[in-house]
């Protein structure tokens, strides 16, 4: 395994999770804002090291294992302290919904890519369009506070609920594109 700069921006990707979780129990002013600052930081690491792989030739078999798996790792515990810091139904349905699917989908994959068919499940328009408003999802809810007069609950509120709602989509998507490899 070569370790290059993408592959370094994913493993920090990865390793920003313990320290968000250590940083939103800490006993410290605006433990909430500096989570999601290291959040934000984190999250663009995964556009930089998509973009610098393609741009330099740097992808790797690593590389492509491991970006999806930073991202459902950051996707899910993130999720889980959310709901942990605020136990409501309304938000706690949502992230199993999406907790679900990332798993569900992931396996799925996994058992496309046993078959000789990893091609079958690309990354679809929908997919992105869901990462896209659950990751604003997670930064409103995870700083959980208004900002300069902006409602920023309420905007994760209702990104939580569109990004649930295109998760159920886009993995009903996955599931029809893999259904005739379930009939053999």
């Amino acid at each position: 395994m070569t370790l290059n700069i993408p592959t370094i921006l994913t493993l920090l990707r990865i390793a920003s999770i313990p320290v968000i979780m250590v940083v939103f129990y800490l006993p410290i002013e605006e433990p909430r804002l500096w989570c999601t600052l290291i959040f934000i930081v984190a999250s663009l690491t995964d556009w930089f090291d998509g973009f610098l792989a393609r741009k330099l030739n740097l992808q790797t078999a690593f590389g492509e294992f491991l970006d999806p798996v930073a991202d459902k790792l950051m996707v899910v515990i993130l999720l889980v302290l959310i709901v942990q810091g605020d136990p409501a139904i309304f938000i706690a349905i949502p992230a199993a919904i999406i907790i679900g699917r990332e798993v569900s989908v992931a396996a799925l994959r996994e058992w496309m890519a046993e078959l000789g068919q990893r091609s079958t499940l690309q990354v679809s328009w929908l997919a992105k369009c869901k990462t896209g408003f659950q990751m604003l999802a997670i930064v409103c809810l995870l700083y959980n506070s208004d900002l300069y007069g902006v409602p920023v609950r309420a905007v994760g509120l209702g990104a939580i609920y569109i990004a649930a709602i295109l998760t159920l989509w886009s993995m009903w998507q996955y599931i029809q594109l893999a259904l005739p490899k379930f009939k053999k």
